[in-house]
């Protein structure tokens, strides 16, 4: 049974102590595909070095995140043109808006997120997407980009059925993560309408830690947690959902 993690924050200062146990330990139960979101300049060299330690599990992603959007964003985007042009990349990401912690430069994530997603087109990539607390400021812009080779990943999915197949629609799959465990997480309750197509897996580690870990430091072997979760809301083995899964993520990754 291989699993993949599509979205891993492995090169996080939260891993400096222990990054190779806490890769081990994912290696040792079946996840050995891990994909690596950007956050901005300050972490390219960190990803590289991950990249270069584990060669055959570890894909790189270019992007700015919208939380690292401020007065720089313009000199940040540069550097991930850069990156683009200098070396393969698996997606873009992760782009996005983000309007929980701040609102200040909503123009400018706007305007970073629209920028990056032609990037993602111009070399045929695809996007993976930080959206929280913005979805329709996401969905506009995904409006006015939408094409046939524009799709990716919705990373850490947690809206509404209505807004899981408006997502869809713009050939996004889901990426479900810890949330999914949350009593409080909501998704459990309707992606089961959801086709399994759809889905792949991740965990935002160290972030959002699944139940029973939720509120300690994530890791990408928790993703065993979130594969028998939903196994139950599907009804079907972990086998088949770790299947189906990779398979999406081969899909958009192309690897």
């Amino acid at each position: 049974m291989i699993l993949t993690d599509t979205h891993t924050h492995l090169y996080s200062e939260a891993f400096d102590q222990d990054r190779d146990g806490v890769i081990q330990s994912a290696l040792d139960k079946g996840i050995e595909r891990f994909f690596i979101p950007a956050i901005d300049s300050t972490y390219t060299q960190a990803m590289l070095d991950l990249e270069s330690a584990y060669p055959e599990n570890i894909f790189l992603m270019a992007g700015l995140h919208p939380t690292h959007v401020k007065e720089d964003y313009e000199k940040e985007l540069q550097h991930v043109e850069q990156q683009l042009v200098k070396r393969k990349f698996y997606a873009v990401g992760e782009i996005g808006i983000d309007l929980y912690w701040d609102k200040t430069f909503l123009k400018q994530q706007q305007e970073a997120f629209r920028i990056q997603i032609q990037w993602a087109k111009k070399y045929r990539l695809p996007i993976v997407i930080h959206c929280r607390e913005s979805f329709d400021e996401i969905f506009e812009i995904l409006e006015g980009e939408k094409s046939d080779d524009l799709y990716g990943i919705f990373h850490c999915f947690t809206g509404s059925v209505e807004q899981a197949k408006t997502a869809i629609s713009y050939n996004m799959k889901l990426g479900i993560g810890g949330v999914v465990t949350f009593k409080n997480g909501k998704i459990d309750r309707f992606l089961d309408q959801i086709d399994l197509k759809h889905i792949v897996l991740e965990t935002d580690s160290p972030y959002l830690a699944p139940a029973p870990y939720r509120g300690k430091r994530n890791e990408s072997a928790y993703l065993i947690n979130v594969l028998e979760k939903l196994s139950d809301v599907y009804g079907v083995s972990k086998e088949e959902i770790a299947k189906i899964t990779t398979e999406n993520s081969k899909e958009v990754f192309g690897v």
